[in-house]
């Protein structure tokens, strides 16, 4: 690891204000993604800035029946909250399915939002990689492609979100708040990311210098009724070959409101606009559910190495959403 300087912040303002004067600095949080990067020497920051303290660790109730959730609050806080269990339980499941224990004890909330894809190339500084080097290449698109994306990916980039969190997150509808130079301002989790494009080396819409402060969730209405379904190449701690994280309510056997986010499958949590446009006042039906899933995954583009993925996602949309739809019967 390169050496680094350590600011501790003592509020937001200094904070925003010591990033945009330092061009080699990065905010600190739980660190979980940050440090292993600065290890592999893909992340080389000459200034690191404690923000942990300066974020809320709280969950609080909004006047609408909403949930603010802070940037420092850790995944094992937020998972084991009982409004976060009871109003949105995809979120917790997303979270339990995200992560080792350790990790959830470290890991904060605005952390998790703005983790760096897993893509092997991007953390092996020996090959090329668009991300981590502009112009340099895809390193992807002739090698390894079992985990990359189907959906959205551009030539310059085919590396994949690895979030379970944000996936969640997506499928209820949440926004991010943020700090920045300027203002303040409120982002749609599903507008926060970036798909690669011609610039994968940005991740988000975050201007230099902006911190995010938290993380507000609408009231849950049918949120309640929500499901996350992970599928990974073993139990335990591993990402997503492909994830979906729904929300189904059903009113007189057709389906009343739909949300739906695919995680593993895009350079951002992807939320399935065009499955759920399908399914609203449709029959809450099998016949329906693949209806919708081939829609949505109509614009898939698989490489060779990953073409699997797009059965896998519609077959994991679909059974996602025959067990809720079994839960409200």
């Amino acid at each position: 690891m390169r050496p680094f300087r350590y600011e501790r912040a003592d509020e937001v303002s200094a904070a925003v204000t010591t990033l945009v004067r330092e061009p080699e600095a990065a905010y600190l949080a739980g660190g979980t993604n940050l440090v292993d990067l600065m290890r592999l020497e893909v992340m080389t920051p000459e200034v690191l800035i404690d923000v942990r303290r300066l974020t809320s660790d709280r969950i609080e109730e909004l006047p609408d029946g909403g949930l603010r959730i802070g940037a420092a609050v850790t995944g094992s806080d937020l998972a084991a909250d009982l409004r976060v269990r009871r109003r949105y339980p995809v979120l917790p499941q997303a979270l339990l399915s995200g992560a080792s224990g350790q990790l959830r004890n470290l890991a904060t909330t605005g952390g998790n939002l703005l983790q760096r894809t897993r893509c092997p190339y991007f953390q092996n500084v020996t090959t090329p990689c668009n991300k981590r080097a502009p112009g340099s290449g895809c390193s992807a698109l002739e090698g390894y492609q079992r985990d990359m994306a189907i959906l959205g990916a551009s030539p310059a980039c085919v590396a994949t979100h690895p979030s379970d969190m944000a996936v969640a997150l997506a499928a209820l509808d949440a926004v991010v708040t943020v700090a920045g130079p300027d203002a303040e301002r409120r982002i749609p989790l599903t507008e926060l990311h970036r798909l690669p494009d011609t610039t994968p080396e940005r991740d988000t819409v975050l201007e230099r210098g902006e911190l995010i402060t938290g993380v507000e969730l609408p009231p849950p209405h049918g949120a309640a009724r929500s499901r996350y379904r992970k599928v990974r190449d073993r139990a335990s701690y591993a990402f997503a070959l492909v994830s979906v994280a729904a929300a189904l309510e059903v009113a007189d056997g057709s389906v009343r409101d739909v949300r739906i986010a695919l995680g593993g499958v895009a350079h951002k949590p992807w939320r399935a606009a065009t499955a759920e446009a399908v399914l609203r006042g449709a029959p809450a039906t099998r016949e329906s559910f693949m209806d919708a899933a081939a829609a949505e995954l109509s614009a898939a583009r698989p490489l060779p190495g990953n073409a699997f993925k797009v059965p896998l996602a519609r077959n994991t949309m679909v059974s996602t959403l025959l067990e809720l739809l079994e839960e409200a019967r």
